[in-house]
């Protein structure tokens, strides 16, 4: 899917900002658990519940990573 989903993106932005690729995709992966247990707790869906996700991998980043860990 390319750059539609902005995952690639957002893993070369976090590495670029110095964590490594093991790192970088638990990160990812955290945004997409939250966002999926986010889903499922809602009555109703969004039209487009991808938005929500997409502006969370946005606001990732590698100093905030370190410090949750």
């Amino acid at each position: 899917m390319g750059d539609e989903i902005p995952v690639r993106r957002t893993l070369v932005r976090l590495m670029e900002e110095g964590l490594d690729r093991h790192e970088a995709i638990h990160a990812i992966g955290l945004a997409l658990t939250e966002h999926m247990c986010d889903l499922l707790d809602r009555a109703v869906p969004e039209a487009d519940p991808n938005g929500a996700y997409f502006e969370a991998l946005e606001r990732i980043t590698a100093e905030e990573w370190r410090r949750s860990g």
